[in-house]
């Protein structure tokens, strides 16, 4: 398959990284299907696509013509089946865990045409470990937006020793057409790029805190007015979502036993306060309840 033959994609997962990537694919120019299990969060979804893209047009990145084709060429279902039948390329942007991916790729092989592209989204599992739940293997790869994909222009794509160098280049170009910088990785390892060197900070700077050498916010300030950061590591935790960063530390844990790996004890106690950063109003700062904005 040509990147040209490429007519629907398939986005799974209505959450903060799935919506943008469908809003993405439709800006491309792609017939895009976005689909959830909940109705919720699929509405939610429509709402937040319509006031970051009345933005837009309001700051003229965007024609009024330009958004109303876009939402067009976009369409929300909870059916799993009717997503992904006829599709050609399938973006996953499920939970960060192993054993949820590893179902939704099986079912995909059930019910996607022979054709179809298999592309998981995740920040650190590489894709061989959920590749062998389809036949495709050479159809699979990772293509790791950034958070928020509709500002963050970037996108890691990793081949695993399966996939196909046709597969690579047709992500590759998939990404061009969606006006996104893609970078490819011929090599799998967990974390990719930009997340082992942030996980690197992030694991300094969450040691620093819990020896007590300095309160978190001072640590931010320190990044930021020292090291020139836009955000510290605690704010681009609250950012991105602390369980997203608490399941990636889980994964890495399973994969080497390394205690080194292990999720420190005070963000496992935020997950399970549910403070999780912006998206809940709460994580290692406090929030307004309108989001980030775009």
């Amino acid at each position: 398959m040509k990147a040209e033959d490429v007519q629907q994609i398939t986005v799974l997962g209505a959450g903060q990284m799935g919506h943008q990537i469908a809003m993405l694919c439709a800006l491309g120019g792609f017939e895009t299907v976005i689909q959830d299990v909940q109705e919720l969060a699929l509405s939610k979804a429509e709402s937040k696509l319509n006031a970051i893209m009345d933005k837009w047009v309001t700051k003229g990145k965007l024609s009024a013509d330009q958004k109303e084709a876009a939402f067009q060429r976009l369409r929300f279902t909870t059916s799993f089946e009717d997503a992904v039948r006829n599709t050609d390329f399938v973006i996953e942007a499920v939970v960060e865990k192993l054993d949820v991916k590893r179902e939704v790729f099986a079912k995909l092989e059930q019910l996607a045409p022979e054709h179809t592209i298999f592309a998981t989204n995740s920040s650190t599992i590489v894709n061989s470990l959920i590749a062998s739940e389809t036949n495709r293997a050479d159809k699979v790869v990772n293509m790791h937006f950034f958070f928020p994909p509709l500002v963050m222009d970037c996108v890691e794509v990793v081949m695993s020793d399966q996939t196909s160098e046709e597969t690579a280049q047709l992500t590759m170009e998939v990404c061009k057409r969606i006006n996104r910088t893609a970078v490819l990785l011929n090599k799998e390892i967990s974390g990719f790029i930009a997340n082992r060197i942030l996980g690197a900070l992030q694991k300094e700077a969450v040691y620093l805190y819990e020896q007590g050498i300095a309160d978190y916010k001072d640590i931010d300030i320190i990044c930021r007015k020292a090291l020139n950061h836009p955000i510290g590591p605690f704010e681009l935790m609250d950012l991105s979502g602390i369980d997203v960063g608490y399941y990636v530390m889980e994964q890495r844990y399973k994969e080497t036993g390394d205690p080194e790996d292990k999720p420190f004890a005070c963000i496992e106690e935020k997950v399970k306060q549910g403070h999780l950063g912006r998206k809940t109003g709460k994580g290692w700062y406090n929030y307004e309840t309108e989001g980030v904005k775009l």
